[in-house]
């Protein structure tokens, strides 16, 4: 169950709103890096999350509660850079440059669909969808997955405040910022508890790994089209990461036959030539 507030979770204040912004700024509430994706991922990680002592479950549901928090402090801030926008399209404004830009830049949804509030969408208006809401069961592919959702969230807040000069604006992205540093840390540090990276890979460790083929388990294959050998790095010698065995690396080589397939069936829809 969830409690609300009507408190921001952080202070949002604009000193000069800007339509303009409002737009960027619904990248971070509906886009694929923004806090409605975040929220919903931890929390159908948490709802469908079986086994355990549950500890990772109430993490997993604490944070989904706090990215709530946030999308509601960013609606918040797109009203308020709303406010002041021009709600015609009149001769006058068309003809003002000013008014002009800020109508040729902004969301017009902003003013059509929700009279000068936040919509459930990314920068250019599209829905958020939820396809890139990753619940995978495997609480370890979870994790790692929540590292990324954080690390891109966490690149497209920097690049939002690189976008403006307001201080309030800034002042509440420097939050997010750090809110997203402590997710990515947090995160890894589930990993940790279950016993570290090199103790969960490969995820699922629950797999027999006598039932995979091990030829293939830890060696790098190359695709160019000359045979040679593929980029190598720590990803080519070495100890593998699962502490089970070495990197190697070469050129793959087809190992199967070409693929022939039966004729297509009466009544398919195909050609004469392919019966």
């Amino acid at each position: 169950m969830f409690y609300v507030d009507n408190r921001l979770q952080f202070p949002v204040r604009v000193e000069s709103p800007n339509p303009v912004f409002a737009r960027a700024l619904q990248q971070a509430i509906g886009g694929v890096e923004g806090e409605v994706r975040v929220a919903l991922q931890y929390m159908f990680q948490a709802f469908g999350a079986r086994g355990g002592d549950g500890r990772h479950r109430d993490l997993l549901m604490n944070t989904a509660a706090e990215e709530l928090g946030h999308i509601e402090m960013l609606a918040t801030a797109v009203a308020l850079n709303l406010e002041g926008a021009p709600l015609s399209m009149q001769e006058e404004a068309a003809q003002d440059p000013v008014a002009g830009h800020v109508m040729n830049g902004m969301n017009l949804r902003h003013i059509l669909s929700t009279g000068l509030a936040a919509l459930p969408a990314d920068a250019e208006g599209v829905p958020f969808d939820a396809s890139h809401v990753y619940a995978s069961g495997n609480l370890a592919a979870d994790m790692l997955a929540n590292v990324t959702a954080e690390a891109t969230g966490r690149a497209l807040a920097t690049r939002l405040y690189g976008m403006t000069q307001d201080p309030g604006m800034r002042e509440m992205l420097a939050f997010l910022i750090a809110r997203d540093n402590m997710h990515q840390q947090q995160w890894l540090a589930a990993i940790e508890d279950m016993g570290g990276l090199q103790a969960a890979m490969p995820i699922p460790n629950s797999f027999p790994l006598d039932q995979e083929n091990q030829d293939f388990s830890h060696v790098l294959l190359g695709f160019q089209a000359d045979g040679s050998a593929p980029p190598e790095g720590r990803w080519s010698q070495g100890p593998t990461m699962d502490g089970r065995g070495e990197f190697s690396a070469r050129h793959m080589e087809p190992l199967g036959e070409e693929p022939e397939l039966a004729p297509p069936p009466p009544g398919s829809g195909a050609q004469e030539e392919q019966m």
